[in-house]
């Protein structure tokens, strides 16, 4: 909290600092980072600020997945940690490690960042999301625990259905919670159905949304139908990096403790303003440090000085990220995270796209690892028919999947109207 007004001078400092503890460590007991050093002729001691982060390749999925073995350090019996796995909004998830002070650290920023809208730790929150913020990845005893500890609800973001945001509505209503959080898009999907069906709830002092891009339409209607700002957030937990909304919604505040947020141009070189590719290098992940992290975000990042006074950078935009919700044909919408949920089970995908073309029926295109064979199709559509029998699934294999001009893909298309 004290942090957040310092001089920008002194957050760089601080930042510059862990950085060269970062990267001798991972110089010293990661092999991947040992071997790249080396055949680089680059030495610990080359690494002095944020900016030599220049000096070294941009890392991807494709190449932890590849090197897995060599990015787990020497000393990790050493080091508490969680296992954890992305949310697969690129269509490949990735398994990772987390150090637990790394995750105790970004639970502290989530909170620091609510409190630029002007949030207190006592204050009720109403969640409506998936499993990337932890919704359904708990038993239901576990659940009412935090719910009740942490003063909040959570709403799954998974089953959409008339009868569920009719039931999300009545929570709202008798929960009265001070502050609405999910997915930008299941909060406007949430704010329509709300509009359409001319129901009334509790008006909040403020709505958080995160996990995707949320457009300017997007924004305006869940600002029109629950009466109050709306505050976005950019957060990426294998990364590392966070960024929040003030009240001043001049962009999103870079956090600087846990990690380093680039914004790199074709060549890799860092942009100080405008627009490129998001890299992130976590500070505090000491069970498996990520350099110069591909997030497969395109970001417009700016060194304006925002009038809420606090001097760090600002991500003033995110283009990318998208997560659409489909239709089945007995009424219910699901968000597109659940089919990213299955496929953090089903071992052998290395890419996934799901495509609705009418309510009936869904494609998903496979590009299958060596190893994937035809039962784990039956284990895919089992859990798609838990949530709708009546689904149509067709597979497609491929070799690969369609790039955009910026080297994305959507993993979930939705071409109903």
């Amino acid at each position: 909290m004290k942090n957040q007004y310092r001089p920008f001078k002194e957050l760089k400092n601080q930042q510059d600092t862990r950085f060269k503890e970062l990267i001798h460590y991972a110089y010293e007991y990661v092999p991947f980072y040992r071997h790249l050093f080396q055949n680089l002729a680059l030495k610990p001691s080359d690494f002095v600020t944020t900016e030599d982060l220049e000096k070294l390749p941009v890392l991807t999925k494709s190449m932890i997945k590849q090197h897995w073995d060599d990015f787990t350090p020497v000393n990790l019996s050493r080091r508490n940690f969680f296992e954890s796995t992305t949310g697969g909004s690129t269509g490949s998830p990735l398994k990772y490690r987390i150090s637990k002070s790394d995750r105790f650290l970004g639970g502290a920023l989530i909170y620091r960042g609510w409190g630029h809208a002007g949030y207190k730790t006592s204050d009720k929150m109403v969640f409506l999301a998936g499993s990337s913020l932890d919704i359904g990845k708990t038993s239901f005893f576990r659940l009412k625990l935090e719910e009740f500890f942490r003063n909040i609800k959570k709403c799954s973001s998974f089953d959409m259905s008339e009868k569920n945001m009719a039931e999300y509505c009545d929570i709202i209503n008798k929960f009265k919670p001070v502050y609405l959080r999910g997915y930008a898009s299941s909060l406007y999907f949430f704010a329509k159905w709300i509009e359409d069906n001319e129901k009334t709830v509790v008006i909040p002092k403020g709505v958080f949304t995160t996990a995707e891009k949320l457009y300017p339409g997007m924004k305006q209607k869940i600002q029109d139908v629950f009466n109050c700002p709306v505050y976005d957030a950019y957060g990426l937990n294998d990364g590392g990096l966070s960024a929040y909304e003030c009240p001043e919604h001049n962009g999103l505040h870079i956090d600087t403790e846990r990690s380093v947020l680039e914004v790199v141009d074709e060549k890799g070189n860092q942009v100080e303003k405008g627009v490129g590719r998001i890299l992130a290098t976590s500070l505090n992940n000491f069970a498996m440090p990520f350099i110069r992290y591909d997030t497969g975000d395109i970001g417009k990042i700016s060194n304006d000085p925002c009038p809420c006074g606090r001097e760090s950078r600002l991500l003033k935009e995110v283009l990318g990220r998208e997560q659409e919700i489909l239709r089945t044909p007995e009424g219910t919408f699901i968000h597109g995270e659940f089919f990213s949920h299955i496929f953090w089970e089903i071992e052998n995908v290395k890419e996934f796209q799901v495509i609705q073309n009418s309510p009936d029926s869904i494609l998903i295109n496979i590009v299958p690892e060596e190893n994937f064979n035809e039962d784990q199709l039956a284990i895919i559509s089992k859990y798609i028919y838990k949530r709708s029998p009546q689904w149509n699934v067709e597979f497609k294999f491929s070799e690969n999947l369609e790039r955009s001009a910026g080297g994305k893909y959507k993993f979930i298309i939705n071409n109903i109207e």
